[in-house]
């Protein structure tokens, strides 16, 4: 009787780390909730960092704060303007949420993933009751206040989509599509769409 025959075990693809050794040791962590100990541990290791030459942010989050990651981006985006120094963005595992608002402060040639890694990208979303009672004028105001907090909102968040797509193969306007449904974005993915340089 032959032998059964054996399906050749694939090989695993090769690793491009080697091409990138600078990812090898960030020099700030980040992981967990995007909060305001996020951005003080932030605040932290940015101050402890070398102050020449690149400069690597590692990070790992199922998401947060929004405001909290564009404060931390903003933060970066003037050293970068003030300095000419360069930022680069390792994202591991998860970069969710708020973690992809972080990422949208670097531009697409200075995003990187390690394999494995997925970025979700969604819609903000509110909770708030209103409650309606006193002279009508007032109500009204206040009616008309919420209506300006939740547009503002949606202004910030397609300034903050823009941002994730500009330079790569993705629109606007398809992430607008994709966003309500929570778009899942694997590495591999995320690099052939060219919303990151590579994978490590």
């Amino acid at each position: 009787m032959p032998a059964p025959a054996v399906a050749p075990v694939p090989r695993a693809p090769e690793s491009r780390a080697p091409l990138y050794p600078l990812l090898s040791t960030p020099h700030i962590h980040l992981s967990g909730p995007v909060d305001h100990d996020m951005y003080q541990s932030f605040r932290a290791q940015l101050t402890a960092a070398p102050v020449d030459g690149p400069l690597v942010v590692a990070v790992s989050t199922l998401g947060g704060d929004p405001e909290v990651a564009r404060l931390m981006g903003d933060e970066l985006r003037l050293i970068r303007e003030y300095t000419g120094r360069e930022m680069i963005f390792l994202g591991k595992v998860a970069v969710y949420s708020a973690g992809a608002t972080f990422m949208a402060s670097f531009p697409v040639d200075k995003r990187f993933l390690t394999r494995g890694t997925r970025i979700m990208v969604h819609e903000r979303s509110i909770t708030k009751t209103i409650e309606l009672s006193g002279p009508l004028k007032s109500c009204v105001a206040g009616l008309k206040a919420s209506l300006h907090e939740i547009e503002e909102s949606v202004r910030i968040e397609e300034e903050g989509f823009r941002d994730i797509v500009a330079g790569s193969c993705v629109s606007f306007e398809d992430l607008c599509q994709r966003a309500p449904a929570n778009w899942y974005i694997e590495a591999e993915e995320a690099r052939a769409q060219g919303l990151v340089l590579d994978v490590i």
